[in-house]
């Protein structure tokens, strides 16, 4: 046999790859983002992800709005945990105001961003829990999503998209019930995590199915500007809440965890002490609101921050701010600014340009969904199929944050 005809056998002897689509139908893609695989059998030889899936512009819609009305769309980034939305953007006008805002407002917003960082990270981890096979630990922990959807009822009268707190504040004070829900969540939560701790993180078939599954150094993290668990499941001790305290939290006790290989069980194990410890910034924080007046819950800025309607109805300058806030009438200083928070899934920024006038005139969010996806190809590369499936889901990706 010469050799050009063993080159022929080998060619022909060689394994052909399959594409397939990850999504958007598969249920682990929840029907909004896609990835084409190059399959070698149950091998991930390569892949692409889709980006802006279901786009909506909200960057553009929002500079066509007065900066009151852009609240509601920050509600659609990250639907899991959107009141840490809608504080950022409120601190981002507040910056370019130059609006300080009372003591007992930045500890009424540390309990309900922290409230939706554990809620955000007992999905993701529930439903990691899920696509490995094991359902016992979504229903445990789904039941206590539904106590903290009852405590932001409470306090703006919406669950998942909140629209929750204003610009200088709160539309109105926690009430009993408030404290009541919390207390309740604070005393039976605990008992449960550490339940869904034992059922999962020594769990044999959970190990093997998580460790060593869509690893990351720090390196290669930090070269794709990963923020959040995802970084520091690499590692990497960043935290937005530390590095560059809002809302009062350099007065807080706050520990960062970390882990080592940045697979789906570290970031797993870091989600779930994430929860820990804003368990203990909430008590942190009820602790300090009892320092403070309890009939403060806004700033004084009569220009930005709606006057209650018996004033509207009896006062005439508060009748006066009143239509003018609501129909879009008060001009913003000119200026330039960026603001980040700690978002569930990391740093969420808001970069803003104000002209003068009575809406943005650029307006930039920095999802942190949309800066990590894009190295969901290298994390699933010669993985296999159903590796690539639980690292998508230890990610926490969120597709409306994604393609905002």
């Amino acid at each position: 046999m010469t050799e050009k005809h063993i080159q022929l056998r080998q060619d022909s002897l060689q394994k052909e790859t399959t594409t397939l689509n990850l999504g958007p139908t598969h249920p682990v893609t929840h029907g909004v983002f896609q990835n084409i695989l190059e399959m070698d059998g149950e091998r991930v030889v390569g892949a692409t992800s889709t980006v802006g899936y279901i786009h909506r512009a909200f960057e553009k819609l929002a500079e066509r709005r007065p900066f009151y009305q852009i609240t509601p769309l920050t509600d659609r980034m990250n639907y899991c945990s959107s009141p840490i939305n809608n504080i950022g953007w409120h601190l981002t006008i507040e910056k370019l105001l130059g609006l300080r805002v009372p003591k007992r407002v930045d500890y009424m917003r540390v309990i309900i961003m922290e409230l939706a960082r554990i809620s955000d990270h007992l999905i993701c981890n529930s439903v990691v829990g899920v696509d490995s096979g094991a359902y016992s630990g979504f229903l445990y922990l789904m039941q206590y999503r539904e106590l903290i959807y009852e405590i932001y009822e409470e306090i703006c009268g919406s669950r998942l998209t909140t629209n929750i707190g204003r610009i200088g504040g709160f539309e109105r004070n926690f009430n009993d019930k408030v404290f009541s829900k919390l207390d309740k969540f604070l005393a039976e939560y605990p008992g449960v995590l550490a339940e869904f701790e034992r059922l999962f993180n020594r769990n044999r078939i959970f190990m093997e199915r998580t460790i060593g599954a869509g690893p990351i150094s720090a390196e290669r993290a930090l070269n794709y500007s990963f923020t959040g668990p995802n970084l520091r499941a690499a590692g990497v001790d960043y935290d937005v809440r530390v590095s560059q305290p809002y809302s009062s939290y350099e007065e807080f006790d706050l520990k960062i965890p970390v882990g080592k290989t940045g697979d789906c069980y570290d970031r797993f194990l870091v989600r779930n002490q994430e929860m820990w410890e804003s368990m203990s910034l909430i008590r942190q924080a009820l602790q300090k609101m009892e320092k403070e007046p309890a009939d403060i819950f806004h700033a004084d800025a009569p220009a930005y921050y709606l006057a209650p309607k018996q004033d509207v109805y009896t006062k005439m300058e508060a009748l006066i701010y009143h239509f003018k806030i609501i129909m879009g009438e008060i001009d913003a200083p000119v200026g330039e600014v960026y603001q980040a928070v700690e978002g569930a899934n990391g740093e969420l920024g808001f970069y803003l340009i104000s002209d003068g006038g009575r809406t943005p005139y650029r307006l930039h969010f920095r999802r942190p969904c949309f800066i990590y996806y894009q190295a969901y190809p290298e994390l699933v590369h010669n993985a296999l199929l159903s590796d690539a499936v639980i690292c998508l889901s230890s990610l926490n990706l969120i597709a409306g944050e994604l393609d905002a």
